[in-house]
C-alpha cells in the first residue's frame, strides 16, 4: 500500500523530470558547440552537470523502481555525495593536483540548480509519503 502511493507520485512526475533532464543535457552539450561568452563557457556546464546527474542517479526520469540503487541514492545521500564530489574537484583545482583553473564562483555554480532540484525532489517525496495509509495490525 505505501509503495503504491510513492510509486504513483513518482510516476506522475517522471515525464517532467525526463523533459528537464533532456533540457539540462542539451544545454550542457551546447556549451561545447557554441560560444556565448565567458559565463557560458565557464559556469553553465558547472550548473547543469550536477543537476542532470542528480536526476539520473535518483531515477526521477523513469518509472519508480525499488532496488539497491534507488534505495541507496536517497535525496539527502545523493545531494551530499554530489556536493562532496563537486567541491572535491574544485579543491583539487585549488591545490593544483591537476591542470585546471580554480574559481571560487564554481562553488555557487554547482549548487545553483542542484539545490533547487533537491528541494523539489524532497517536496514531491514528502507529498507521496503523506498519502500513505499504513495497514492496521
Amino acid at each position: 500500500m505505501e509503495q503504491d502511493s510513492l510509486k504513483n507520485i513518482h510516476d506522475k512526475y517522471a515525464p517532467y523530470w525526463a523533459i528537464l533532464l533532456i533540457i539540462l543535457c542539451g544545454i550542457g552539450l551546447l556549451t561545447i558547440w557554441i560560444d556565448l561568452g565567458p559565463f557560458w563557457k565557464g559556469y553553465v556546464l558547472d550548473m547543469v552537470g550536477p543537476a542532470w546527474n542528480y536526476i539520473l542517479f535518483r531515477g526521477l526520469y523513469t518509472a519508480k523502481a525499488d532496488n539497491v540503487w534507488t534505495r541507496f541514492f536517497t535525496p539527502n545521500r545523493t545531494l551530499v555525495l554530489f556536493l562532496i564530489v563537486c567541491f572535491g574537484i574544485e579543491t583539487m583545482q585549488y591545490f593544483k593536483i591537476y591542470n585546471s583553473t580554480f574559481d571560487l564562483w564554481d562553488f555557487l555554480a554547482y549548487i545553483s540548480i542542484l539545490f533547487p532540484l533537491y528541494l523539489i525532489d524532497i517536496r514531491i517525496t514528502r507529498k507521496g509519503e503523506k498519502g500513505i495509509h499504513l495497514p492496521k495490525k
